[in-house]
């Protein structure tokens, strides 16, 4: 019998599945996660916007869903598609016009969640984001529990798409290994003192480049100065020894004026968007701070401590600064 070239080609495809359980993507490939899902606070119904395959948590304000993602055999660029659209209520205005913090996640049963996008909605308006998820492609693949959270106070609030995309890549170098180290949504003085908080690390044997990713944004519960619109230094030390000490700050908020169509404008002029926060900026999302670390995780168990210092504490009327945090760390085999 002929063999033809195609019909090889085949072969060693099924063959590459019988034996690895994955294939390479030949076509970009595209998993819907959340399709118009929406996001709202109430305290005696938080599930009644749930679906078939979608859920909410923590009283409507986080949404799951368990999908099965594509298992990886080649190096492969991941993109995260994000929408957020606010509700409207009337032709003039809309449920949620404040700036709310948020995140998109994956769950790590006994791990903190991995933060994949951090962001902060508009003044009441819709954006839209295309994120590169491919440092998380070991975790992205197989069965996973995501998350979509709007720390929103009304409902309906707002709702969110989101999908992850995958297209082959040769070129690409994601880690071998991924873990998430800290996720903390409420970072204050009374809940963590001076001292901050300490995690322990092991560090697999094989890593040539150690990195961490370190997500931090500042607060306060009233809108007023500290520790939103002041800077406070976070610093990371590694087995006692200060790593990095920086102001997390945005001083580009007013780019965004377009998309916070419900800001406020004050007497002297100013718009309440354009003022520079501590990290962040309405209608953005939240970068990283990414620091190689390689010197200091050597293989084995180490110490990894966070502190913000001088958090505003809580005063008299019940507010305060606070913080949310989340840090990863992403081991590469390779030095490139």
């Amino acid at each position: 019998m002929k063999v033809n070239n195609a019909t090889l080609a085949v072969w060693a495809l099924l063959i590459a599945f019988l034996v690895t359980g994955s294939t390479a993507l030949c076509e970009p490939q595209r998993i819907v996660v959340f399709n118009d899902n929406m996001i709202h606070f109430d305290d005696k119904d938080s599930g009644k916007y749930n679906t078939e395959t979608v859920s909410a948590r923590d009283y409507g304000r986080v949404i799951t869903r368990v999908v099965e993602l594509p298992k990886l055999s080649n190096p492969t660029h991941i993109t995260g598609h994000l929408v957020l659209k606010p509700i409207p209520k009337d032709e003039l205005e809309v449920y949620d016009r404040w700036d709310r913090g948020g995140n998109v996640r994956l769950e790590i049963p006994g791990n903190p969640d991995i933060e994949l996008i951090k962001f902060i909605t508009a003044y009441g308006g819709r954006t839209e984001y295309d994120v590169d998820l491919t440092p998380m492609a070991t975790l992205l693949q197989g069965k996973c529990l995501l998350k979509g959270c709007v720390d929103t106070w009304v409902s309906p609030a707002w709702k969110m798409d989101f999908s992850l995309e995958y297209v082959a890549d040769s070129q690409v170098v994601a880690p071998t290994w991924v873990k998430g180290i800290l996720y903390e949504e409420s970072f204050t003085r009374e809940k963590m003192g001076d001292t901050g908080v300490q995690v322990d690390v092991d560090v697999p044997a094989g890593m040539k480049r150690v990195m961490m990713r370190y997500y931090v944004s500042g607060h306060c519960t009233d809108g007023t100065d500290a520790d939103e619109f002041v800077q406070k230094d976070n610093v990371i030390r590694v087995d006692g020894q200060v790593v990095h000490r920086y102001r997390p700050w945005r001083d580009d908020c007013k780019r965004f004026r377009a998309v916070n169509p419900y800001c406020r404008r004050w007497t002297d002029g100013s718009w309440s968007c354009d003022y520079s926060r501590s990290g962040w900026c309405p209608g953005d999302t939240v970068a990283p701070l990414e620091l190689d670390l390689t010197d200091h995780l050597t293989v084995g168990r180490h110490t990894v401590r966070f502190v913000i210092e001088n958090i505003r504490p809580k005063d008299s009327k019940g507010n305060y600064g606070v913080w949310k945090v989340s840090a990863q760390l992403l081991g590469y085999r390779k030095t490139d």
